[in-house]
């Protein structure tokens, strides 16, 4: 997949009602080894910057998540493959924020504070007029998508 199929894919996952992190790290089921529903179970907390806290953008927990399938640091005494996912994230992370302003979701929603609930809002038409929300998901997997044109 190319790197603008990939922006268009995470664009349209957020569109059909995915949070921003499954999203995201759904255009990447190829590069994580797993099939979109389990990736969708397994990220679905992260919507909302962690379970619409309001914390980190759920779109950096899935640049996070896919960087451990780019550089995987699972051998607990390999401290240079942790070194090297770590150098990965935050290497993507700056690159997000540099683009946005910040990785932090309130912030990139303009908020305060976060809402105070649980509950998801609506996805009607007013909410993608207002939220950011799928341009962010088209943006953060641009820049895993380079990162692995990078490797290759």
């Amino acid at each position: 997949m190319t790197v603008e199929e990939r922006e268009q894919k995470a664009g349209e996952l957020f569109k059909a009602g995915y949070n921003c992190c499954q999203a995201v790290a759904m255009t990447f089921a190829d590069v994580i080894g797993l099939p979109e529903d389990e990736i969708a179970r397994l990220a679905s907390g992260f919507g909302g910057g962690m379970g619409r806290m309001r914390e980190v953008c759920g779109t950096v927990s899935a640049m996070t998540m896919v960087s451990g399938a780019l550089i995987p640091a699972n051998d607990v005494n390999d401290k240079s493959a942790k070194t090297k996912n770590y150098a990965l994230v935050q290497e993507m992370a700056g690159e997000f924020k540099d683009r946005n302003g910040s990785i932090i979701c309130r912030e990139l929603l303009g908020l305060s504070k976060p809402e105070g609930t649980p509950v998801p809002s609506d996805r009607t038409s007013e909410y993608y007029k207002k939220r950011p929300c799928g341009e962010l998901c088209s943006i953060a997997a641009g820049i895993i998508a380079r990162r692995i044109k990078e490797q290759q």
